[in-house]
């Protein structure tokens, strides 16, 4: 879990210039959950591009969006927040 509390700081305070999409609940969801970023690549054989897209609040795709919430049975603001800009 060290490796998910990392992100969470890391991602705190940052001004990435235009962010509007951040996944920064996705991490707090995934600690809740007791998952980590190799649960969901070898159990649910998400993508390391992927996960490395969600790390830098880059864009993923709805059907990721989508698997997201099914594996970890919630719903999209447990997984991604606005940020208007």
């Amino acid at each position: 879990m060290d490796i998910i509390a990392a992100i969470m700081d890391i991602h705190k305070d940052v001004k990435w210039g235009i962010i509007m999409i951040v996944y920064t609940p996705l991490w707090r969801t995934m600690q809740e959950r007791n998952f980590t970023t190799y649960t969901l690549r070898v159990k649910y054989e998400i993508s390391n591009s992927t996960v490395q897209r969600l790390k830098k609040n880059m864009p993923v795709s709805t059907n990721t969006l989508d698997m997201l919430c099914k594996i970890l049975n919630c719903t999209l603001p447990d997984i991604a927040e606005y940020i208007p800009d």
